[in-house]
């Protein structure tokens, strides 16, 4: 079976924590002045998750080591097999050597970003409408997946 990334590129538990508990203050910080959620929102959306950061430097480095490789000194050819092993890895377990130095520099997990994003959605009434607990489940299904957009 095949690793879940979202939840394993999350890497040293202490700094999963430190982005929640950041994420958790910027929320509180947002609550008090509901009017500036939306541009919040407008940022998340923007942010890059820490899977779309490994591919893009997978990309970038794999490119750069096949052009030096082609055109100065075959040697570079090492380096995309070196690249694409990482993300071979990271497809399968979930973790290569990347994540901690991409962590360092403040990439979070799509989970982590949905968990603020949805926090500061429920904060601006989002979800007040969604039927009650006693609706059906096909109702309430319907109604939370159009809240969501």
């Amino acid at each position: 079976m095949l690793a879940t990334t979202a939840t394993r590129s999350e890497g040293d538990p202490a700094t999963h924590r430190q982005f929640e508990r950041e994420a958790e203050d910027r929320v509180e910080w947002y609550a008090a002045r509901p009017h500036l959620i939306e541009d919040r929102l407008g940022e998340l959306d923007e942010e890059w998750d820490i899977e779309r950061a490994i591919q893009a430097n997978a990309a970038t480095l794999a490119l750069v080591g096949t052009v030096l490789a082609m055109r100065h000194d075959e040697r570079w050819a090492y380096l995309p097999l070196i690249v694409t092993g990482f993300l071979l890895q990271h497809a399968t377990q979930g973790w290569c050597p990347p994540v901690p130095i991409l962590r360092a520099f403040g990439f979070r997990t799509l989970g982590e970003i949905d968990r603020e994003r949805y926090a500061l959605k429920a904060i601006r009434g989002d979800f007040d409408s969604l039927p009650p607990d006693t609706a059906p489940a096909r109702h309430r299904a319907s109604a939370a997946f159009d809240a969501a957009h």
